[in-house]
């Protein structure tokens, strides 16, 4: 089978309407893929989806874009995250829509249209992993596979109104998936319930069966929640009362995460502009530690995918192109500084959180946006979701996306991030707190 839009005949785009029609756009492709059906494997008989960023055999990656289609070669081998989770007994029935070029937090394709968020289908699913999450969200699949540079697992989980994770860096085996910007790109998954998403989890970090450990701190990022247009005991509530059930209340700690990052990260006064400085949001130090991410990503991505887009010339339509052209226009000045700041920052926050702290913060800066809402208009409201990423992002460390149900008919959410390599205790926690809020 072609992958789609290989060849952009009638034909497929009729294919490609009648997939739209009847799974809300979430599939470029369909196909079943399977190994082993023995009941004792863990992921025995659940389905799930791959953003269209994994290589399948057989297949050719999309990447959002009908010209990175026709460029590239049919994939000879499946990524080893894939494999993994076949050889675990889940059934893979096909590959989801991406932001083009994966290079958006929206979740709107001009080639693919928007996959239909289930949630609340007047608003946007969030990107780039916008048909991973929508597959999920609509119970198409039990669990799906995307990626996350600087969001794009944790925003569409939150406006999708599911639980997403961005693993550790380097946790999860990149081979086989298309890079955008390597140092920040991790494969992570999303779930509609915190089992699933943990049983997933110890198969793909291959980890071991250890009893719940108690945290050791939960620091509540004070000056984050500001960044959020959704009020602070809505989605701080339910969750502090669960934890205050399972651990007690001197478990909870404040803490001002801007003026830590101030004091932790030496080399940060690179980015602290005059903007930053008299910035509205109040919190200069995390908006230049977002600078810092910025300027990786976009180097990162230009040395990728630069001389190909040069090249090819490819229709990226509204707000990636803008992106896509911050990127290429960035010349690569201070990247050297930026990597000296992600160093330091992992450092402080592996010294703030221990092996068992998380911080608590808003996954996103409110509610999701409405449908072809202008770039204009998103771009403040994307510039406070970028800062609320940073923290697990610029650091490596691992962050879950936790939906909260409803606030004024719209989906809500909380994040906890734990340091680079905790993810097991952070799987592990978030289920017990899941399971408590439950009762």
């Amino acid at each position: 089978m072609v992958h789609l839009p290989q060849i952009l005949s009638l034909i497929d785009l009729c294919k490609f309407s009648s997939i739209m029609d009847s799974d809300y756009g979430a599939f470029v492709e369909k196909f079943n893929l399977h190994l082993d059906s023995s009941p004792s494997l863990p992921l025995n008989s659940l389905t799930f989806s791959v953003k269209d960023m994994f290589d399948v055999k057989g297949f050719v990656v999309g990447y959002g874009s009908p010209e990175w289609a026709k460029t590239h070669q049919v994939a000879t081998s499946t990524a080893p995250s894939v494999i993994t989770l076949l050889q675990a007994g889940a059934i893979c029935i096909g590959s989801n829509v991406t932001d083009v070029l994966a290079y958006s937090i929206n979740g709107e394709n001009i080639h693919f249209g928007t996959p239909r968020n289930p949630c609340v289908p007047d608003r946007i699913p969030g990107g780039s992993s916008s048909g991973s999450a929508v597959a999920v969200a609509a119970k198409l699949v039990d669990f799906s596979l995307g990626t996350d540079c600087i969001g794009s697992m944790r925003i569409p989980a939150s406006y999708c109104g599911i639980f997403g994770i961005r693993p550790s860096h380097n946790a999860i085996p990149r081979t086989g998936v298309t890079p955008m910007a390597p140092s920040l790109d991790t494969p992570g998954w999303f779930a509609r319930d915190a089992s699933i998403l943990s049983r997933v989890g110890h198969v793909l970090l291959n980890l071991p069966k250890v009893t719940p450990v108690r945290p050791t701190k939960v620091i509540i990022a004070d000056d984050c929640f500001p960044l959020s247009s959704i009020p602070y005991d809505a989605v701080t509530q339910a969750i502090i009362k669960a934890i205050e059930k399972l651990y007690g209340g001197d478990v909870l700690k404040h803490e001002k995460i801007d003026d830590y990052i101030k004091a932790n990260v030496a080399s940060l006064n690179h980015f602290m502009t005059e903007e930053n400085k008299d910035s509205q949001h109040n919190v200069p130090a995390l908006a230049a530690l977002t600078n810092a991410m910025q300027t990786i990503a976009k180097y990162e991505f230009k040395k990728t995918h630069g001389e190909w887009i040069d090249e090819v010339k490819p229709n990226l339509g509204p707000g990636v192109t803008e992106m896509v052209g911050a990127a290429l226009k960035s010349t690569g000045e201070n990247v050297d500084v930026a990597y000296s700041v992600k160093g330091e920052w992992r450092d402080a926050l592996t010294a703030l959180l221990g092996d068992f702290g998380v911080i608590m913060l808003p996954t996103v800066s409110g509610p999701p946006p409405k449908l072809k809402t202008s770039p204009s208009e998103l771009k403040e409201f994307n510039e406070k979701a970028f800062m609320l990423q940073t923290i697990a992002g610029l650091s490596g460390g691992c962050q879950i996306s936790i939906p909260l149900g409803m606030y004024d008919n719209l989906p809500i959410s909380i994040s906890l991030v734990a340091k680079h390599g905790a993810d097991g205790f952070l799987l592990s926690l978030v289920e017990s707190i899941c399971e408590s809020m439950k009762e």
